[in-house]
């Protein structure tokens, strides 16, 4: 499952997002795309889960979660 995490501070590092991920199942891949918007850095990032199953269960438990200073907004596709 494909889950698309959007709020992540330019801070946050692959292997911090992988580890609040890992805690749900299997993480086949991680990745953290940085540009600049109106003059603001932003970084969304993308996890692809193992199922859909524990996809849904990191939406869950990690939507609102703090992480770098700034709270997770996480979608699934």
């Amino acid at each position: 499952m494909n889950i698309y995490i959007r709020n992540l501070s330019p801070k946050t590092l692959c292997s911090e997002l992988l580890g609040c991920f890992e805690a749900f199942g299997k993480v086949e891949d991680v990745s953290i795309s940085t540009y600049t918007v109106e003059g603001q850095s932003r970084a969304p990032g993308f996890v692809e889960m193992s199922s859909k199953k524990q996809g849904l269960e990191a939406i869950a438990g990690l939507h609102g979660r703090e992480l770098s200073g700034n709270l997770l907004q996480i979608q699934g596709g």
